[in-house]
């Protein structure tokens, strides 16, 4: 929806209240200051053992105001937008903000109009007969549960929203969102004899409530009970340093929390990432390129524009081995002299925007994963991560492994579970020696967290890490 008319009404204000509400803003100096509007509804529901365990509907509604004054930022908001309380607002964050004596020289240049449409919805979440989403979670209960006896507990959730901005600045941008979202979880816990497991599969969409259907019902359960015998099977192995190869899809989460937090365009302008003086430099073997990308259709990372209003790119942090950009919002771009890549997110009103990933990947390269795992004499083969920790400054990081096999001699062989992978982001990145033809974009939910929390998205083809530190026995 991009009906002008249709957004002021919503926030009940009229153009020329947007340009006071600006001027207020900047009273006291500033290079820049923007508004961001905001009216989300929420909807969730949960199934648990047979009986609706929760659920409910809830909206939030308000108004962010930012000053950018040299390296001072003033921000205040307002849950209602009635002219007086948003006047004060605008005082608040030109007061934070004053103080910078005349203007520090930043140029804010104009994002550009770039008219996508990456989630067209077939049924509005609004407009939709909630009746019909209980139903489909029992249904998704009834398919997990006839997949396997071993299940004493299943849990199914699903929750939507619709969120609707506005966007104007100072530079005289004025633009307008409407950004669906739908989500389905699922969790089964298994017994068998004093041994007790869990799994979770979801699926989140930036789509209507056409989301809703038999085929995810299905999909769900076959996911959740997929490998279950080789879970209770699953032993800790030996610890070392070794090969390990890391599956397709959610093994992107590796690359997210990694690399990609690392090349974030607030850690580098401070000083604070490891890859602060990499720019122009190879990172990783030749072939090889990382991707930050807004525009996968459908995609909970993706943007039509971001929450400053820039429209959405796919941008290439690294591109055949040479780190190429990083990830900015109109801050950080205007310190480095580049155009902001569409990467300014917030989690809602009542937030400033800051450099954030949307749907972070590597992209395929030629090998057969098959091939690859054949290569590895001795190795790990990892495909589910939990619990990662980084330190963006010395880029050293260690995830939880859920879910894996030995390599012994090409081939995967016994399960394994309860290890952890070390490494060091540039390190890892450096020793990639192979990339698999079979880039998989992991669908599910996903949520990232830095001071707030965003929705994003992750995906790997197979790759193979020469050399890394597994800890376990």
């Amino acid at each position: 929806m991009n009906d002008k008319t249709y957004y002021l009404n919503t926030f009940k204000v009229t153009e020329c209240q947007l340009r006071k509400l600006v001027e207020t803003a900047l009273s006291r100096g500033g290079d820049y200051a923007d508004l961001y509007f905001e009216n989300t509804s929420f909807f969730n529901l949960l199934l648990k053992d047979s009986e609706v365990s929760s659920g409910g509907f809830h909206t939030d509604f308000g108004v962010g105001i930012r000053v950018l004054n040299g390296e001072k930022t003033g921000y205040a908001y307002s849950e209602n937008t009635d002219m007086p309380d948003m006047l004060k607002a605008a005082e608040a964050a030109s007061a934070i903000a004053s103080g910078q004596s005349g203007r520090s020289g930043l140029h804010y240049a104009r994002a550009g109009v770039m008219k996508l449409d990456l989630y067209p919805q077939q049924e509005d979440w609004r407009l939709s007969d909630a009746s019909a989403f209980l139903p489909f979670l029992k249904t998704v209960e009834q398919e997990v549960l006839s997949r396997d006896s071993r299940i004493v507990k299943v849990m199914a959730r699903l929750s939507d929203s619709v969120c609707e901005v506005l966007m104007y600045n100072s530079l005289g941008e004025l633009t307008m969102d409407s950004r669906p979202m739908g989500s389905v979880t699922v969790t089964a816990v298994f017994r068998q004899g004093e041994a007790t497991i869990d799994k979770s599969a979801s699926r989140s969409f930036r789509i209507g409530a056409e989301l809703i259907s038999g085929a995810l019902a299905k999909e769900l359960a076959e996911e959740v009970t997929r490998g279950i015998d080789e879970r209770f099977a699953a032993k800790r192995p030996k610890g070392g340093q070794m090969s390990v190869v890391m599956g397709a899809g959610a093994s992107g989460i590796l690359l997210h929390e990694a690399m990609g937090h690392a090349f974030e365009a607030d850690f580098n302008r401070k000083g604070q990432s490891i890859f602060s003086d990499k720019m122009g430099t190879r990172v990783c073997p030749e072939g090889i390129n990382v991707v930050d990308d807004g525009t996968l259709m459908n995609n909970r990372g993706a943007g039509n524009y971001d929450d400053e209003g820039v429209p959405g790119e796919k941008t290439y942090m690294v591109k055949d081995g040479i780190l190429c950009s990083y990830l900015h919002d109109r801050i950080s771009a205007s310190r480095y002299g580049v155009p902001p890549t569409g990467n300014g997110r917030r989690e809602n009103f009542r937030y400033n925007p800051i450099p954030r990933m949307r749907a972070t990947y590597m992209e395929s390269g030629n090998a057969e994963p098959e091939g690859i795992i054949a290569s590895v004499k001795k190795g790990i083969y990892v495909d589910e991560f939990s619990n990662g920790q980084v330190k963006i400054g010395e880029g050293d990081f260690t995830f939880f492994v859920k879910n894996g096999f030995l390599i012994e001699n090409g081939r995967l062989t016994a399960p394994v579970k309860d290890i952890n992978i070390i490494g060091n982001g540039p390190e890892a990145l450096a020793d990639i020696t192979a990339v698999g033809n079979d880039l998989k974009i992991d669908n599910g939910t996903w949520t990232c967290g830095k001071e707030q929390s965003v929705p994003v998205s992750c995906g790997m083809p197979t790759v193979l890490v020469n050399r890394l530190t597994v800890g376990g026995e």
